[in-house]
């Protein structure tokens, strides 16, 4: 770990008169922007980051509270720092909707749930063994792959992260700024060096990023969390229009294969998609433009409050004009060149089925339901993979996981094997196309059931619609609150858990949705004001709308597309 403040390669280093230029004059209240008011903080986030690195609190974990137990870690930790090493308190259980919104310490059990840092990277059968054995010795054989590629544990108790730690990091894993206000896990291309149609392997760039910056105190205090997104699949397999920053592959017609820049996406309650730079970045300066991007929302972004400390809302105040302008005159010292933009190539991102390799094997996506899978399952998929001549599992943003490297003459072996503990290859739309958040069974934040309440839609709706051609299949995202972790708003029909008039259901997103063959522009979905679905109405709305809109199709029209065109009548 270096001890350095800021990279050589980010340091802003241009001219005084030019970089008051750049911030503008001065309005109104200070917003916490290191570069232009200083470093004093102004909250109590800001204060306990400023006092102690968030990356401090592992000697603290590993010496004093996994010995001397939960009540003896520090609030500070409890609930601020131990997040830089994947470690959040979850929600106690037998409290219902009625106490969401009550303190941290008031809804937290003394157990926690514990994110494993992927990062897109391919997962050898033998880290998957070691992951397999974490969560049924220490986490109850819980494990979700989460949307962010990430595998999620839970019911850890203290005593037992050191043990856990240390059997990642013998298998080349960690937890290293799995949350926090850091750079969190990376979206990567599950089929990174794999796929027959790649237009450029991402690995080589998202391995500098982990060797270069990651578990580095430069970029472990920024004003909120910061999300990375990087493919070189012509499928646009990484969300790249709702990440802070996302690199997409292209080919440039004199420089050819590099990355198409995107910057300042998120959702939550304010979602933005992110925007352009316009740039052409070339595979041996993108790790050097990340750095200075991610230095740009730390020394820009707005720190005094913690609901516009993303970097979506310093994008929307400066565009993608001034943001260029800054990254190349304070952070890179040069100009990029103008780059094409990235299309879709219209294969699903969700890479579900068998695919190609370059090499003349096969790779197979497979759907868990909405990312449930749990430590004995996961553990067998290591032992299937092997029965098929595999050794690597890769996970994808889409809460689906790939056998990568099989044999095709035992693709079929494999299919039928998965679909024994509940993994298809081929599956109904409903469990392919379906996400859920944790919700309220382990999170603070929840209002509503989602899990299972996603597994028993699945299945009713799937019922419902065997034989109904669907495609392509209609996306049904649930979240259990406002904060859009399962992306509610790029749903076809997306579910909000909230309290409604006093009591507690689903608000109604219609008609998002991400690039893709079906849809040349990502779009939020539309609203109904007063529109809500409780958990036991939800499979008959869904049956409602989705046979309305088949009815009224027009030739090869999207549901999307349809709600954009209805009335809100049809809705209902």
């Amino acid at each position: 770990m270096s001890d350095d403040s800021t990279p050589t390669t980010t340091t802003p280093s241009a001219a005084p008169a030019a970089r008051e230029h750049v911030r503008g004059p001065r309005k109104g209240r200070p917003n916490g922007q290191w570069a232009v008011d200083g470093k004093s903080p102004l909250n109590h986030n800001e204060e306990y980051k400023q006092e102690d690195d968030g990356l401090s609190v592992r000697r603290r974990i590993l010496d004093t509270y996994s010995k001397e137990g939960f009540d003896s870690i520090a609030p500070d930790d409890l609930f601020g720092r131990m997040r830089w090493w994947g470690l959040y308190t979850q929600r106690a259980q037998g409290l219902d909707s009625s106490h969401t919104g009550k303190s941290d310490a008031e809804l937290s059990d003394t157990y926690f749930m514990q994110r494993i840092r992927v990062d897109g990277q391919i997962l050898s059968t033998e880290q998957v063994r070691t992951i397999a054995g974490i969560s049924r010795d220490f986490a109850r054989n819980t494990l979700d792959i989460t949307d962010r590629q990430n595998i999620q544990l839970h019911w850890v108790a203290i005593e037992d992260v050191p043990e856990l730690w240390d059997r990642l990091d013998a298998v080349g894993l960690n937890t290293i700024t799995a949350c926090g206000d850091t750079p969190r896990g990376f979206l990567g291309s599950p089929v990174a060096g794999i796929a027959a149609d790649e237009i450029i392997d991402p690995t080589p760039l998202i391995e500098e990023i982990r060797e270069r910056f990651i578990n580095e105190p430069q970029f472990t205090n920024l004003p909120r969390k910061f999300k990375t997104a990087i493919t070189g699949h012509p499928s646009l397999d990484v969300c790249h229009e709702i990440n802070d920053i996302s690199f997409v592959g292209v080919r440039h017609p004199e420089l050819g294969a590099g990355y198409d820049l995107w910057i300042g996406g998120g959702l939550s309650t304010a979602p933005r998609f992110a925007e352009r730079l316009g740039v052409f970045v070339r595979p041996e300066e993108a790790a050097d433009v990340w750095a200075g991007v991610i230095s740009i929302f730390r020394d820009y972004g707005y720190r005094r409050l913690r609901n516009k400390a993303r970097l979506k809302f310093l994008m929307a105040d400066w565009g993608p004009e001034k943001f260029r302008q800054v990254l190349q005159d304070e952070y890179l010292h040069r100009e990029l060149p103008d780059g094409p933009a990235a299309t879709s190539n219209g294969t699903p991102a969700d890479h579900v089925g068998v695919h190609d390799q370059k090499d003349g094997r096969k790779y197979v996506g497979f759907a868990a339901t909405v990312g449930r899978v749990g430590g004995d399952n996961f553990a067998r998929i290591a032992d299937l993979a092997e029965a098929a001549g595999s050794h690597r599992v890769s996970l994808t943003p889409h809460q689906k996981l790939l056998v990568l490297d099989v044999d095709p003459d035992k693709v079929d072996q494999l299919v039928e094997a998965m679909a024994g503990i509940g993994l298809q290859a081929d599956p109904g739309p409903f469990r392919r196309a379906t996400m859920a958040c944790t919700g309220i069974e382990y999170c603070k934040l929840a209002f509503v059931e989602t899990k299972g309440l996603a597994a028993r839609v699945i299945e009713d709706l799937d019922q419902r619609f065997d034989g109904v051609p669907l495609d392509p299949p209609i996306s049904l995202n649930i979240n259990g609150c406002p904060n859009s972790c399962a992306r509610i708003q790029t749903a076809d029909i997306g579910l909000k858990g909230q309290l409604l008039g006093g009591e507690f259901g689903f608000q109604i997103h219609l008609g998002g949705g991400l690039a893709s063959k079906d849809r040349e522009e990502a779009g939020l979905g539309r609203t109904v004001r007063g529109l809500k679905v409780s958990s036991e109405d939800l499979p008959g709305y869904v049956d409602r709308v989705v046979r309305r809109f088949l009815d009224q199709r027009q030739g090869e029209e999207t549901f999307s597309a349809w709600v954009a065109r209805s009335d809100e009548k049809e809705f209902v």
